[in-house]
């Protein structure tokens, strides 16, 4: 299997560089995954793919405003950092801009002295680990001092940095937003659970493993950087009783999808725990929870596209790509949605 397989061409105009409006507005194209079939809708219509006794899992991540902006002290340098992974005593695992500036031993400045850095390692990739120095509560200088970390493909500066949340973000630890479950707001969420389909929370704290390119034409051949994740009884038992009672397992994005495969047992059942996951999906992989998927709109070539060709097939994917380009979608974190599902009895209906 290549990496050149899952590439397609999609024009610049149709990468979207601002969030609608109204987050439940956005389009949704619902592609069946046995048969291919289509239809066009908005994301305000997904409740007429969810049954009573469906179970939708959500992940509660929070993003952290991890992009800093600071000096290299001696040369006043410009450096770009951004914030993956927490280490231990105030180290952490970034991405730096530019690299060269930024050998060991380097000293940056953030906010005229209010954060101050020193990378004490280069590890994998060249990604550094600096340990911070401050006075008072990270946090809370990470709020001051830092900006929300927007994909390099999102050029237009963000109004609102609550709209790279989701209104359900909880447990802050992520560098990039799980952004499938931007489009609910929560009047859909509360019309989600007056149907009677259950809403289990889990966590992942997404890092940039999930967006970094597949270098390597074997897909086998990529290597997943480890994520964060955590499913707590409370969730845990909600998916397994929706399974046993014959309902389906929705994740709303990529991301809560990793987590309950990566936390599932061969069977499918689920146990409370968390840990690091590296897990891969791509096309042969066989799905031990979950049923149905939402999601957004993938980079050609990227593990998520490849994730969703493993779920409902690369010829019927590929096929609703070429849809969506020629519908015009938009793509990408701020873009529309695909509801990838299992139901025959879908509506034909066209809510344009």
């Amino acid at each position: 299997m290549k990496t050149s397989d899952f590439y397609f061409d999609l024009p610049q105009e149709l990468i979207a560089q601002d969030p609608l409006e109204d987050r439940s507005a956005s389009r949704l194209l619902v592609l069946n995954k046995k048969t291919g079939e289509m239809h066009h809708r908005h994301f305000y219509n997904i409740t007429d793919y969810l049954h009573k006794g469906d179970c939708l899992v959500i992940n509660n991540t929070k993003v952290i405003p991890a992009r800093l902006y600071g000096t290299r002290e001696g040369t006043g340098a410009l450096i770009e950092i951004l914030l993956l992974k927490r280490k231990e005593n105030n180290v952490w695992e970034t991405l730096v801009k530019p690299g060269k500036k930024a050998r060991i031993g380097t000293k940056i400045i953030f906010g005229d002295g209010l954060l101050a850095g020193e990378v004490v390692d280069i590890v994998e990739e060249g990604n550094r680990l600096i340990q911070f120095t401050y006075e008072g509560v990270f946090e809370e200088i990470l709020d001051q001092l830092g900006q929300m970390p927007l994909p390099p493909y999102i050029t237009h500066e963000l109004k609102d940095k609550n709209r790279y949340q989701t209104v359900y973000a909880k447990y802050e630890g992520s560098a990039a937003a799980p952004t499938a479950g931007l489009h609910f707001t929560p009047e859909l969420l509360e019309k989600v659970r007056a149907m009677g389909v259950n809403i289990a929370e889990v966590t992942l704290h997404v890092g940039l493993g999930t967006f970094r390119p597949v270098k390597v034409e074997d897909v086998t051949q990529h290597h997943m950087h480890s994520e964060f994740y955590q499913v707590d009884e409370t969730a845990a038992n909600l998916i397994n009783e929706t399974r046993k009672n014959g309902g389906r397992i929705i994740c709303v994005g990529t991301t809560s999808c990793r987590t309950i495969e990566s936390a599932a047992a061969p069977d499918g059942t689920l146990r409370p725990c968390s840990g690091w996951t590296e897990i891969f999906i791509y096309p042969g992989y066989q799905f031990k929870v979950l049923d149905c998927l939402i999601t957004n709109f993938h980079l050609p070539e990227s593990t998520l596209l490849m994730l969703v060709s493993a779920l409902a097939g690369k010829e019927h994917i590929m096929a609703a790509y070429e849809e969506a380009v020629r519908e015009k979608y938009r793509f990408f974190s701020f873009g529309d949605a695909m509801f990838i599902t299992d139901d025959s009895n879908v509506t034909s209906e066209t809510d344009n």
